[in-house]
């Protein structure tokens, strides 16, 4: 298979549309659905992908009926323009931001072990120094935080794991504890609760909202299983009495005060810790509204989550 090097590709000066042509038109599997998507004409599609592969001197299509499937030199130049347009996207981000400022817009993806409530406070402290910046929250579990980052799809995030080729800073360490109702049967064995006894009631589990959902955590004992995609479900389940859960002390503390739920009573690993990163998606190129929010969020989320260590 012939495939052009490097410096056959600069020589003959392919651009970033043609490259945009080539990943539209085998994404859509045609030439009139990548027109589309692009809201070019196609013939104006059709002509880019004519003169790539007229500068390469490579073939990236075979016609079969309306379909355009990719020769094999056509999914090795797919796979190398993906990066390349996404490198070039990301130096236009990094452009803008020097261009201006103040960003427009910040984007934060954070774990929901973190209550929403202390986040917004957060947020609450960020808008009166910047009142003009646009915030998008994203509220993620799990490999959701890191695909948040891998996916560039926000500035900041926060959660348990710090995704490969970036560097998180560690703001604290969340509790948790299994809890029940105060009338499930768990709470009243008369003796510790056993990793045997809680593999005969349900858990209720909260989804990983990543796209591959790569991670689970050590804590699911149960055969039988409720997924929910929040803490906030998961504690009201709790609370009528329709399983149990491990969940973060920030959530339950008002509720075990009150006597609404109770710990479990379990003989080992009553307690269960996960330490929390803040991580940049480029922290080279974050503006002041960006680096204003991180300073923020690391000085106020370990004072305000119930049942952290520094």
């Amino acid at each position: 298979m012939n495939t052009p090097s490097s410096s056959a590709i600069t020589e003959n000066k392919v651009t970033l549309e043609q490259w945009r042509a080539l990943l539209a038109v085998i994404d859509a599997g045609g030439y009139a659905k990548a027109a589309e998507q692009l809201n070019k004409s196609q013939s104006a599609v059709s002509y880019a992908i004519a003169q790539l592969e007229s500068a390469l001197g490579v073939k990236v299509f075979n016609l079969q009926g309306r379909k355009a499937v990719a020769t094999p030199g056509g999914e090795l130049l797919y796979r190398r323009a993906k990066l390349l347009l996404e490198q070039a996207e990301r130096l236009e981000m990094s452009a803008g931001c020097l261009s201006v400022h103040v960003e427009p817009l910040v984007k934060i993806a954070v774990d929901i072990i973190v209550p929403p409530k202390k986040v917004l406070y957060c947020l609450s402290l960020f808008a009166k120094d910047f009142p003009d910046t646009r915030v998008e929250y994203f509220e993620t579990v799990l490999s959701g935080t890191e695909d948040a980052v891998l996916k560039r799809q926000v500035d900041l995030a926060i959660g348990g794991n710090v995704p490969t080729g970036f560097v998180g800073e560690k703001l604290m360490t969340c509790k948790f504890h299994g809890v029940s109702s105060a009338d499930h049967p768990l709470q009243h064995l008369g003796r510790p609760v056993t990793l045997e006894d809680m593999r005969q009631h349900r858990q209720i589990i909260v989804r990983d909202s990543g796209q591959y959902r790569r991670h689970t955590v050590g804590w699911q004992e149960a055969e039988q299983r409720w997924t929910v995609s929040h803490i906030k479900t998961s504690l009201e389940a709790i609370r009528l009495g329709m399983g149990y859960a491990w969940i973060p002390d920030a959530y339950t503390t008002e509720d075990v005060e009150a006597g609404t739920i109770k710990y479990l009573p379990v003989d080992i690993g009553a307690e269960r810790e996960v330490a929390v990163y803040m991580t940049f998606a480029d922290k080279e190129f974050a503006g002041p509204a960006t680096k204003r929010l991180a300073e923020i969020l690391k000085e106020c989320l370990p004072k305000s989550c119930a049942g952290h260590q520094e």
